[in-house]
């Protein structure tokens, strides 16, 4: 079935170009202007993915996911501004998936819908229906890794990653002490034909790192090695 995505932004120009964008890519489309009035339309008619932006009028982003995760799991990507650091950390730990920051590659906010669809269609698969194995979880040293839940634990200790992250960091750790390069982990990561530079791997490890970093300041399973890729070490 086609998948249908709520875009909710008070930015007119984006709500109609991102729509356009999604349309032609096969997606039904619903636009709202403020997260007042997408929050009643999404108990009346759910859509399979939103994407909402942080600052609205009436209602904010994070306003609006606080109450949506009350009675639902709706996968939520955030639009944020590039200093949003704070909202976009506070937004991961109330439930959202990802988060891209503004201006954004229409291209790449497509990529990132199609993988949170792709993981969200393959849990309710293996957990609802039963005819698929669950992925196994991951256990290297004091990481554990949980696909089917999403979850992810530093020495006990639970770390949110996005649905991007997760993936690279599940790739790495698929198979520690194997160099993955960039180019490995884009494929990870996105799945979809789209050009995405290495700097922007670079800024995923970046965050990963940072983020265990929170747990664990001593931190260093993810080891770069220059000019080959990244690896993970579990010793």
């Amino acid at each position: 079935m086609t998948a249908t995505i709520a875009l909710v932004d008070d930015d007119r120009n984006i709500l109609t170009s991102v729509s356009i964008a999604l349309q032609a890519e096969g997606f039904l489309t619903r636009v709202y202007s403020d997260g007042e009035t997408a929050l009643k339309a999404f108990g009346e008619n759910p859509p399979d993915l939103a994407v909402l932006d942080i600052k609205m009028p009436r209602m904010d982003g994070l306003e609006m996911l606080r109450r949506l995760r009350e009675k639902s799991q709706i996968p939520v990507i955030f639009l944020t501004s590039k200093d949003d650091e704070l909202d976009e950390a506070l937004g991961l730990a109330m439930g959202a998936d990802d988060y891209i920051a503004k201006p954004f590659s229409q291209r790449l906010l497509i990529a990132r819908i199609r993988a949170i669809l792709r993981r969200t269609d393959a849990n309710i698969r293996t957990g609802e229906n039963g005819d698929a194995e669950p992925a196994a979880v991951i256990e290297r040293g004091k990481l554990m890794m949980d696909p089917a839940r999403h979850r992810v634990t530093w020495g006990g200790d639970a770390v949110t990653f996005t649905v991007t992250e997760f993936m690279i960091l599940e790739t790495l750790a698929q198979r520690p002490g194997v160099v993955k390069s960039r180019n490995q982990l884009m494929d990870a990561a996105y799945q979809d034909d789209i050009y995405v530079d290495d700097r922007t791997i670079d800024s995923h490890i970046k965050r990963v790192r940072r983020k265990f970093r929170q747990v664990d300041p001593s931190f260093d399973a993810i080891e770069t090695l220059y000019g080959a890729g990244y690896r993970f070490n579990d010793e």
